[in-house]
């Protein structure tokens, strides 16, 4: 990662307002990007977007990707260089709830997006964010790679899986044949997490209420295995993409999985019980009893496509990204300031990758 090539870039984010918009955002913020986001209003309450003040150094503009206008108005006069589209429905259980808006945001949203890209004379870079959920899972033990079948069983699932289908098809109708071309690639990225996520129905949120509270913990499937990382992770993988995107066009315009290492792919017992003994041994967890939706027990990815091509490797073990994540947790409330908590993390994370890397 080159932090000198964000000085000055202006740069277009949907979804900026979410968890890991937010974390881009203030990390961009920092390499002295000329921000401007639009997104719906933050998704939760708290949320890391309010606590951490993020609006204070970007232009945020409220908005829906299904307002086709809207965001084609707010695109043009932002003159961005580079756009990273983030903005979705990103609960799989809530997808089984409210299947329609799942599918109109990030299908139509996606769409509407890469429309008005295509009236934008500026812009050289796109990087849709899909998931690693788009792949058609078949429970297999080793990682996806980028060439495998895409599916989806549930409708968020589906619906990233559409939105790499939509990628491809602007790429190869469009981008790559207008005389304004367009640098387009998909990235896949594994469970995130870090401090600020108040998204309901994920884990490690469930995780730190029930430890913060002292209650018992309730998991739908502790054998389930996820590809987890840490939020700065697959964010540093994103602008990797998007540096080479913008400096040497089609040649990366593809998907790109980011995902740990394969030692890092746990099942959610072991992230629980780890925790646990990190935060208060005293901490109990129980299966949730009931009748649940359908949702994969494994899932991994391939990286070695982006190990090899653009020099991305995880930095951040699975323990190291938990203690981060509690850490943060834990200081915010305890009344930490969380754009400066956030910020120490993003500075210690880049400082780490330079000192790695000599630069």
């Amino acid at each position: 990662m080159n932090s000198s090539f964000w000085k000055g870039k202006r740069v277009f984010i949907t979804g900026h307002t979410g968890f890991k918009g937010s974390w881009l955002s203030i990390w961009l913020q920092h390499l002295g990007s000329v921000l401007t986001g639009y997104s719906l209003e933050p998704p939760t309450t708290p949320s890391l977007f309010k606590l951490a003040k993020v609006s204070d150094g970007m232009n945020s503009v409220e908005g829906d990707v299904r307002d086709s206008d809207g965001l084609k108005v707010s695109l043009l006069e932002s003159k961005p260089e580079i756009v990273i589209h983030m903005a979705a429905q990103p609960l799989v259980r809530e997808s089984y709830q409210r299947p329609v808006d799942t599918f109109e945001t990030n299908i139509l949203g996606t769409v509407n997006l890469f429309e008005a890209v295509r009236g934008c004379s500026s812009v050289q870079a796109v990087v849709n964010i899909t998931t690693d959920k788009c792949y058609e899972n078949k429970e297999w033990i080793w990682g996806y790679r980028e060439h495998e079948a895409i599916g989806g069983r549930d409708p968020y699932s589906a619906s990233k899986a559409c939105a790499e289908l939509v990628s491809s098809a602007y790429r190869e109708s469009f981008f790559e044949s207008e005389a304004n071309r367009v640098a387009l690639a998909t990235a896949r990225a594994g469970n995130v997490i870090g401090g600020g996520d108040w998204a309901k129905d994920r884990l490690m949120t469930d995780l730190i209420y029930a430890f913060t509270k002292g209650k018992p913990l309730q998991i739908r499937n502790p054998n389930a295995i996820r590809p987890w990382q840490h939020v700065l992770e697959p964010l540093r993988g994103y602008l990797m993409l998007a540096e080479r995107l913008y400096d040497e066009g089609s040649s990366f315009a593809e998907a790109w999985n980011f995902g740990p290492k394969d030692e890092d792919v746990k099942p959610v017992s072991w992230l629980v019980e780890y925790l646990s003994k990190f935060w208060n041994d005293s901490t109990e967890w129980k299966i949730q009893l009931g009748d649940h939706p359908h949702e994969a027990n494994h899932l991994k990815l391939d990286i070695s496509k982006a190990n090899s091509r653009l020099g991305w490797v995880p930095q951040i073990n699975l323990e190291k990204a938990l203690q981060m994540t509690a850490e943060w947790s834990i200081q915010v409330s305890r009344g930490a300031d969380a754009r400066t908590t956030t910020m120490k993390q993003i500075i210690s994370y880049q400082k780490n990758i330079q000192s790695l890397h000599g630069n």
